[in-house]
């Protein structure tokens, strides 16, 4: 199947690339679809493919020997993942697991990537940048993971989902939020509830409405 131009030049990679440039493109691109739950990627799998989200939502984590999951980022349309794997040599460092029903992904294997990467400027700034906001998204982490306690980072997340992309966005239970959050599912449940009796927040029934986002982000550490 044709991945369409318009499609292509919706990924970051590839944002303000000529058209006659997408065109070459589009011949070295695949795509897959995955149901909700479909694992896309597992750690240490020697996959040199960078994946591109077009529909759907995907999650990346690491998981500890004991089996508990950390969430290192939700991949939204447009995003890629996999990159480290592609521009390094070793094994791909997390795994990535479908949320979105269906979710489409764009696959550009490493050998029809990097001549890309080398005739076009563009596409190389646009890499740089991808990846070094990756970069900072981990930096991000280590620091909420660290400094910030269990209210703040559920808060966080809870502003960082709270709108919908084009595609839209997933329902994260609590499981999911405690797998951002680095903690377990009854503290997320609790931090909720502490959010609601501050006003912020309202729980209802399987929603979650907030009800003062200005307060909300001076929780979060965002104002």
């Amino acid at each position: 199947m044709t991945v369409s131009i318009e499609s292509i030049s919706k990924l970051r990679y590839f944002s303000g690339v000529e058209q006659d440039h997408l065109v070459g493109i589009a011949q070295f691109i695949s795509q897959k679809s995955f149901l909700k739950g479909q694992p896309i990627l597992s750690e240490d799998d020697w996959d040199e493919t960078l994946h591109f989200v077009s529909a759907g939502v995907v999650k990346v984590f690491k998981t500890s020997p004991e089996g508990k999951e950390q969430i290192v980022k939700i991949v939204r349309p447009g995003e890629s993942f996999n990159d480290v794997t592609v521009f390094s040599n070793g094994p791909c460092p997390y795994s990535a697991e479908a949320l979105g029903n269906p979710t489409i992904i764009y696959l550009l294997h490493k050998t029809n990537l990097m001549p890309l990467v080398e005739k076009n400027v563009r596409i190389a700034q646009n890499a740089l940048e991808v990846v070094a906001e990756q970069e900072r998204i981990l930096l991000t982490l280590v620091e909420d993971l660290s400094f910030k306690n269990v209210v703040g980072r559920v808060a966080k997340i809870l502003l960082q989902n709270m709108e919908p992309g084009p595609e839209g966005f997933p329902k994260l239970t609590q499981y999911e939020m405690a797998a951002m959050a680095g903690t377990a599912r009854e503290v997320v449940g609790r931090s909720l509830k502490s959010l609601e009796d501050l006003g912020v927040i309202k729980l209802d029934k399987h929603k979650i409405i907030i009800s003062d986002k200005n307060r909300l982000s001076q929780l979060a550490g965002l104002n």
